[in-house]
């Protein structure tokens, strides 16, 4: 989905092995960029072993809601997964002088946990397959309808004015839908298995639509029903 850098690998380097790092409200999606603040020894230690090419590290959800799929779940370790997750390259590093690691992940290719491995130095390790998702390592052909972007502003509006955020809206409009739609999702206030069901979309069509939906939702109120008195 995301435009290739150089320093990526290709398909065929992404690891078997994947060391993951569960990180509950969080969401990386392929081409985007989130910033890590690391400071406990075994995420410390993670981190500094991915240092090496090709510098990945997987971002997954844990599972906290018992609604969720029992087919999602990694139910295994010291505590449950979904069971989809997302590399990120580690594109930024820092250490500070307290002892903590500042990084940079950029999402790459999202991966399917197939088995647990061995701890390794406290943090867990995941043989992972990356077929299913092989197309995120190349630029999305699809294309979006006008009506579908313009449905999206529609449900940004109000949803931007229920959280009092305020937008630049010629900037925005100005924006690729791809980059647009994926960062929304990632910074939006949506609940844990919303932000799931984001990741796992197939499209960026998907995603849009889904996006939509849960901006839309976002904006009833709690006490709406749609019964009488």
């Amino acid at each position: 989905m995301a435009e290739s850098n150089i320093f990526d690998p290709s398909f065929e380097e992404l690891p078997a092995i994947l060391p993951v790092f569960p990180l509950a409200g969080l969401l990386l999606l392929p081409g985007n960029p989130l910033p890590l603040n690391i400071f406990e020894p075994r995420y410390l230690a993670m981190v500094k072993a991915s240092l090496a090419y090709p510098r990945l590290i997987g971002l997954i959800q844990p599972c906290s809601s018992k609604r969720a799929s029992n087919t999602r779940i990694f139910a295994a370790g010291e505590e449950h997964l979904y069971m989809v997750g997302c590399a990120g390259r580690i594109t930024n590093f820092a250490e500070t002088d307290d002892g903590r690691y500042l990084i940079t992940v950029r999402g790459l290719c999202r991966f399917q946990i197939i088995q647990e491995q061995s701890p390794q130095n406290g943090y867990r390790l995941m043989k992972v397959d990356f077929l299913p998702y092989k197309r995120d390592l190349t630029k999305s052909a699809e294309v979006i309808r006008t009506e579908e972007v313009e449905g999206l502003f529609q449900a940004l509006k109000p949803y931007f004015k229920h959280h009092k955020v305020t937008a630049d809206w010629d900037l925005l409009r100005k924006a690729e839908i791809e980059k647009l739609v994926n960062s929304l999702s990632t910074l939006g206030d949506f609940e844990e298995s919303e932000k799931q069901a984001l990741l796992e979309t197939a499209t960026i069509r998907e995603r849009l639509h889904l996006l939509k939906c849960l901006m839309e939702i976002a904006c009833f109120p709690k006490n709406f029903s749609g019964g009488k008195n």
